[in-house]
């Protein structure tokens, strides 16, 4: 980042937030900050690499994701996400293109600029993030929970893997928000009735009622498919090599 664009103090307020915020993480399915090196006039985040791009790339290119596939990715954000929240930070950004995956096609949640950090019951007041993927509890202007938002933004995720499209889109952005705040959406017949269930029960408009993680792991469909693969990806990973050195990551 280039010195001379960080126009005032707020902006170097937030990106110091932002470094901060992402140091302290380490998960494997969180792309690892290694460094910063600050010059006179630019500053240099080093971060773990991801060859595989943007999830937002990766579900243009298939046109949409085949449910046990989605089932794999899908398991990587959610244990990711609950990283992040049992270490007190809320995402508010989740989206495809915040999502990278590597060369082995491990999912790596990106980009903390957004985020918060929260403590308890702790109510944010701030609406970020991009409109599509927000709670209807943040597009109405409401003070929210940072938790129930995110997991909002993983089953927008979840539905727009297996059904190649967003469930709530529109060029107007009050009939957007509109239809995200009464929760006005529609389901696809090619998808699994288990994969239905569990986002309506995700993409609930009220975030008492919203599914929790717990809710979410122990649901048939998150826990219906041969997820070898996934649980190795997860929980086998011995860590984060650094040039020699194998830094442990944390799991839960």
């Amino acid at each position: 980042m280039e010195k001379i664009k960080i126009q005032d103090s707020s902006d170097r307020q937030r990106i110091e937030k932002e470094i901060n915020i992402h140091k302290k993480l380490m998960h494997n399915n969180i792309i690892q900050q290694y460094c910063v090196v600050e010059t006179k006039n630019t500053i240099y985040i080093v971060t773990e690499y991801c060859s595989g791009g943007e999830l937002f790339e990766y579900i243009i290119s298939k046109k949409k994701i085949l449910e046990n596939e989605s089932c794999v990715i899908f398991r990587q954000l959610i244990s990711g996400v609950e990283y992040l929240h049992k270490t007190g930070v809320v995402h508010r950004d989740l989206k495809p293109e915040n999502l990278l995956l590597n060369d082995k096609k491990t999912l790596k949640i990106a980009d903390f600029g957004l985020s918060n950090t929260y403590t308890g019951k702790s109510l944010i007041s701030t609406p970020c993030g991009s409109p599509c993927y927000a709670a209807p509890e943040m597009v109405l202007g409401l003070k929210y929970l940072g938790p129930p938002v995110d997991i909002w933004s993983c089953g927008i995720i979840l539905f727009t893997m297996v059904c190649g499209y967003l469930p709530f889109e529109d060029e107007n952005r009050d009939n957007l928000f509109k239809k995200i705040a009464h929760g006005y959406f529609e389901i696809p017949n090619y998808i699994s009735h288990l994969c239905k269930d569990l986002l309506k029960k995700i993409l609930n408009v009220d975030p008492k009622t919203r599914y929790t993680f717990e809710e979410i792991k122990n649901h048939p469909w998150f826990t219906g498919f041969n997820n070898e693969k996934c649980d190795k990806i997860i929980f086998d990973s011995p860590g984060i090599l650094i040039n020699e050195f194998l830094i442990p990551v944390n799991f839960y």
